[in-house]
């Protein structure tokens, strides 16, 4: 899809920006000066701000210190601590890779806002100011 000089609705613009992982994924391509990224790098900034967020969450969340215990003695299987956060972090990317490639991208491409090629992986982001002007608020509230 090529991009539109019709500007988006404000239906549309919030619709976009309702999800986090979307945001994030906007968040990178905004600040990309030629507006081109790879589904690796787009993946790798969505799953790190991702998990930044989500510590940032659990850090003004007050646990309790048997919460705490019980999730430190749950790894009942065997595996080591680091093997098993290894193998949940390469889940987790994965999962977000795949959210993106079949939710995320098709979504924003039909509202003609980037364009996805599947063959190169590539992401190539087209101006939109009026997404942009609230995409510039949301980064701001939320990182």
């Amino acid at each position: 899809m090529v991009a539109t000089d019709a500007t988006p609705s404000l239906d549309l613009v919030f619709d976009l920006l309702s999800n986090r992982r979307r945001r994030f994924a906007l968040y990178y391509l905004y600040d990309q000066p030629d507006g081109v990224a790879t589904i690796d790098d787009l993946t790798d900034h969505v799953a790190r701000l991702e998990r930044r967020t989500l510590e940032t969450e659990a850090d003004t969340e007050s646990l309790s210190e048997s919460e705490i215990e019980s999730d430190s003695s749950s790894n009942s299987t065997g595996e080591s601590d680091a093997a098993s956060v290894s193998t949940a972090t390469g889940d987790r990317r994965q999962q977000i890779q795949t959210e993106l490639q079949h939710i995320h991208l098709p979504k924003l491409e039909d509202a003609g806002v980037l364009e996805h090629d599947p063959r190169s992986e590539t992401v190539r982001y087209w101006t939109q100011p009026s997404l942009e002007e609230w995409l510039e608020h949301a980064y701001h509230k939320e990182l």
